[in-house]
């Protein structure tokens, strides 16, 4: 039986979006959840959880509009932006500030769900060209970023964190820049909060969902790494 085939069809989830518990993070797995619309998300002690929630959080690229102040902030702080040169770095920081409210998709949890065994998967993840980091630069430091994976026309959102102000949102949109450019249709932000609504998210049924996940990943997508993506102002 392969990876796709151990999970059960979505309609089985709970009422809260809980799928199924165990398995493991390896590569295969992870890439056939997400073809499928489901996530882990567990924490330390916990087996791992898989969730597949109804509504769906999701951005569509092709609708996004950044704020105004956003764009000022970005010129006025001399922001600029990187695809996956420091993903392991960008991953330690997320995992550090979740609880702090920075996560794209779990914000509303308490504690760190990015746990070691998490960070190794996705570390895997991005080595196969899978799983992407998002780098926001002030002065040559590093000060945010997000990390998420794509497949077909799709991102999946992650987690993103900030030292200092708008710089996730700004990773973000430049993200979103990239991702219109490329075609892709679709951000899945898993879970709402009131942050990502407030970025331009919008929850979807979960038939919906699947049908524009479906949809997505008849594309080409970016697959490979993101690297050699020169580092550019906004």
């Amino acid at each position: 039986m392969n990876a796709a085939e151990d999970f059960p069809e979505v309609k089985y989830a709970t009422d809260e979006g809980l799928l199924a518990l165990g398995g493991d993070l390896s590569a295969p797995r992870l890439i056939a959840a997400y073809r499928k619309g489901i996530f882990p998300w567990y924490h330390a002690g916990q087996p791992i959880l898989w969730w597949s929630p109804d509504p769906r959080c999701v951005l569509f690229p092709a609708q996004y509009k950044p704020q105004r102040s956003l764009k000022k902030s970005i010129k006025k702080q001399r922001l600029v932006f990187s695809f996956d040169q420091t993903f392991e770095e960008v991953i330690n920081h997320c995992a550090a500030r979740q609880s702090m409210g920075q996560s794209m998709a779990r914000a509303n949890s308490t504690g760190t769900w990015i746990t070691d065994d998490m960070k190794d998967a996705y570390i895997n993840l991005h080595r196969l060209g899978y799983a992407h980091s998002v780098e926001t630069w002030r002065d040559g430091a590093l000060v945010g970023g997000l990390y998420g994976v794509a497949v077909g026309g799709v991102f999946f959102g992650e987690s993103m964190f900030s030292q200092i102000s708008d710089a996730s949102k700004a990773a973000l949109n430049f993200l979103i820049s990239h991702l219109t450019a490329w075609n892709f249709q679709l951000i899945d932000c898993q879970i709402t909060s009131p942050h990502l609504l407030s970025l331009g998210a919008v929850e979807i049924p979960r038939t919906e969902f699947l049908e524009r996940l479906d949809c997505a990943l008849t594309q080409a997508g970016k697959p490979g790494s993101w690297k050699n993506i020169p580092v550019a102002p906004q």
